[in-house]
C-alpha cells in the first residue's frame, strides 16, 4: 500500500491529509483562515502566510496522528506548488521539502487546479477522464480539457473577476459578511432570482470560452448607488430591507450562476466531449449544482460535481498525487513556487 502525505497552503487553508493509492483518506485537517480576513472582506496574502506559518507544523502532526501510522511509513511527500498566492504556497513547499530531506522520500508536486478536478474522481470512485473540467472559485474561473489526471489544455477562462471574487465584492457591498460565497447564497434563498435584471457577459459569444464578472459586479453597483457616484455602496445598502438585499442578492447569484452553466454547455457542444467535472469553491453553491445537473440531463451530459466537502481547498485532492508517483513524476529539491503558472510535464 502506497501512502502519501499531501499539503495544501496555495490561499488561505492550511490542509495536510495522507492518501493511499486506493484512494482511501488515513487522515485530513484544514485550518481555515475566514475569521483572520473577515473584516478585510478578502484574503490577506501577508496575514495568509503568517498563518500559514503558524499553523503548518501543527496541522501535519494532527493528521498524522489521525492517520494512525509513522511519518516513516510515508512513501512520499506531496504540495500544491502552482497557483496560488506566493508566501503561502513557499510555507507548504519549504515543509514539503524538509520533510522529505529528513525522511529521505520523494517530493511531488502537485497543480491546485488539477487537484480541484481530481477531486470528483476521488468522491465517485469512478474515472472521469477524458472531461471538460471547469474549476470555480475565490480567484479562478477556468476551462479545461483534461486529457487525463495530469495532461490539461486551458480552453479559456475569466477575462477580469474570477466567480468567487465577484461574489465576495458583491457581498461586501451588499454588507453582508465574507467570505461572500455563502453569505449570498444565504441572503438568495429568501430572495426573487428574477427580481432585478442583470448581464450575463458573454453568454452571447458561443465561440469565445471566457468569463467576465466585472461588468455585473458594476452593475449591482449602479443598482445600488446609481452611475458616476462614489458613494459607498454598503451604506446605501444597510438603509434597504432584508427582502431588497434577499431580491439583489437571488439576481446576482442567478447571473453568475446563468453564466457558467451556459459557458459549459458551450464548451461541450464547441470540444465534442460528453463528461463535465466541477471543482472549486463556488461549486459549492446549491444554485449552481441545481441548475449545473437540470443543464447536463437535457444535454445528455455525464456530470461530476466534487461534495462540498471537498470544493473549498483541502488537502484530500492533493490524492492526484498519487497519478504522478504510478508515473514516476518526482521533483528535485530546488522545486519552486508557480503563483500564476500552470505548469504541465
Amino acid at each position: 500500500m502506497i501512502r502519501i502525505l499531501t499539503i495544501e497552503t496555495t490561499c488561505d487553508e492550511t490542509a495536510a491529509a495522507v492518501i493511499t493509492d486506493s484512494l482511501e483518506v488515513l487522515g485530513s485537517v484544514v485550518a481555515s483562515q475566514d475569521k483572520l480576513h473577515q473584516k478585510f472582506g478578502g484574503v490577506v496574502p501577508e496575514i495568509a502566510s503568517r498563518a500559514h506559518l503558524e499553523n503548518i507544523v501543527l496541522v501535519i502532526d494532527e493528521t498524522i496522528h489521525r492517520s494512525g501510522i509513522r511519518l516513516s511509513d510515508l512513501d512520499a511527500v506531496a504540495v500544491a506548488n502552482t497557483p496560488g498566492l506566493a508566501g503561502s504556497l513557499l510555507v507548504g513547499l519549504s515543509a514539503a521539502k524538509a520533510l522529505c530531506v529528513a525522511l529521505k522520500k520523494p517530493l511531488i508536486a502537485v497543480n491546485h487546479l488539477q487537484a480541484h478536478i481530481y477531486a470528483c474522481k476521488i468522491s465517485f470512485r469512478e474515472d472521469p477522464f477524458p472531461c471538460l473540467g471547469l474549476i470555480v472559485s475565490g480567484g479562478h474561473s477556468s476551462l479545461y480539457r483534461c486529457v487525463t489526471p495530469i495532461d490539461f489544455t486551458s480552453l479559456g477562462g475569466t477575462i477580469d473577476d474570477a466567480a468567487g471574487e465577484a461574489f465576495d465584492k458583491v457581498a461586501a457591498m451588499l454588507g453582508l459578511p465574507y467570505p461572500g460565497g455563502p453569505s449570498i447564497q444565504k441572503a438568495a434563498e429568501r430572495g426573487n432570482p428574477k427580481a432585478y435584471t442583470f448581464p450575463r457577459s458573454l453568454l452571447d459569444e458561443p465561440e469565445r470560452l471566457a468569463f467576465s464578472f466585472s461588468g455585473l459586479k458594476t452593475a449591482v453597483r449602479y443598482r445600488l448607488v446609481g452611475p458616476g457616484k462614489t458613494t459607498d455602496p454598503a451604506t446605501v445598502a444597510a438603509k434597504l430591507s432584508e427582502q431588497e438585499i434577499a431580491d439583489i442578492a437571488a439576481s446576482f447569484q442567478e447571473a453568475v450562476v446563468d453564466c457558467l452553466v451556459g459557458k459549459s454547455i458551450q464548451a461541450l457542444q464547441k470540444t465534442g466531449m460528453k463528461t463535465l467535472c466541477l471543482g472549486g469553491g463556488v461549486a459549492a453553491n446549491n444554485r449552481f449544482r441545481q441548475k449545473m445537473e437540470n443543464a447536463a440531463q437535457n444535454e445528455h451530459i455525464r456530470l461530476f460535481i466534487a461534495p462540498i466537502t471537498l470544493c473549498t481547498d483541502n488537502a484530500v485532492m492533493g490524492a492526484i498525487a498519487i497519478e504522478r508517483f504510478h508515473a514516476g513524476l518526482f521533483e528535485p529539491l530546488d522545486l519552486d513556487v508557480y503563483p500564476g503558472l500552470i505548469r504541465n510535464k
